[in-house]
């Protein structure tokens, strides 16, 4: 599970300084007040977060977040303990040797490919899972983890862990939600970093949470009112633990879209996170 901007880089290129908002449109021709609704409800029923194009446009969105680059594909090497009370942060989720799904990764990696150079530290990650503690993978785990990333089964693993524990579930549950693209995104970024546990800021109890201020479209509600509503208990969840309290995920990059009704995540896209600037053209 990702924690909140795990590596920052010293310098971070500032793309767009002077961002130019770009409407966005639906059709070719100009759209009435009444094609506008119309476009809105139905964002559910074009392409969803799983399309190739806009699953890469999510990734390279959270890895800015979380390293301050767009480059997602260059993290399956990291590994780092940012002292955050949960392990080792490593990989291009975040999974983390304190919250299972560190565990759960080495484990399906040597299913598909016993006797690999993490496998060794299973009987380790059982241990320390739930603490943040190194016993046992220290002091050579970080180093057979850059080696593993260099194996392409490795590779497929975190991207197989990826999608069964974060981003099918967030995916299923926005098409069932009735929410188009951004609000599938919304929701995949949530879970990535609140997971879906039964804690009071897990993913499932932020959509509960919203869910006591407003309806998803699939139940009658507007989609850009929902996607309010859930951002504010997203934030509210956010402000709960320290490490997550800068908010800037939230207030400069999916707000605004929101704002500007870019419900179906189509690009351009400019936006802030942590101070940075990035750009998707």
């Amino acid at each position: 599970m990702f924690t909140p901007h795990r590596k920052r880089l010293a310098i971070s290129a500032l793309l767009g300084a002077a961002l130019i908002a770009v409407p966005v449109t639906a059709h070719a021709t100009a759209a009435t007040g009444a094609d506008q609704a119309a476009v809105g409800t139905s964002a559910a029923a074009a392409v969803g977060l799983d399309d190739p194009v806009k699953k890469d446009i999510a990734m390279q969105i959270v890895s800015s977040a979380e390293n301050s680059s767009l480059n997602w594909k260059a993290q399956y090497k990291y590994i780092e303990d940012i002292g955050d009370g949960r392990g080792y942060t490593a990989g291009i989720i975040g999974f983390c040797s304190g919250t299972h799904d560190m565990l759960e990764l080495v484990e399906y990696y040597t299913s598909i490919k016993p006797g690999n150079v993490l496998a060794k530290y299973l009987p380790a990650l059982r241990k320390v899972d739930g603490s943040d503690s190194h016993a046992g993978l220290d002091p050579n785990f970080t180093k057979d983890w850059v080696k593993a990333a260099a194996d392409s089964d490795f590779k497929k693993a975190q991207d197989h862990e990826r999608d069964r524990v974060y981003f099918n579930p967030a995916v299923k549950q926005g098409k069932a939600d009735g929410v188009g693209v951004l609000g599938q995104f919304t929701y995949y970024d949530a879970i990535v970093m609140h997971g879906d546990g039964g804690d009071s800021t897990s993913f499932r109890n932020i959509r509960k949470r919203a869910l006591s201020k407003a309806k998803p479209p699939s139940q009658g509600g507007n989609e850009t009112t929902w996607l309010n509503a859930f951002l504010d208990a997203r934030v509210w969840a956010m402000k709960q633990e320290e490490a997550h309290s800068d908010t800037s995920r939230v207030d400069t990059a999916q707000r605004v879209w929101v704002k500007k009704g870019n419900l179906n995540l189509n690009t351009p896209l400019d936006w802030k996170v942590y101070g940075d600037s990035f750009h998707i053209g």
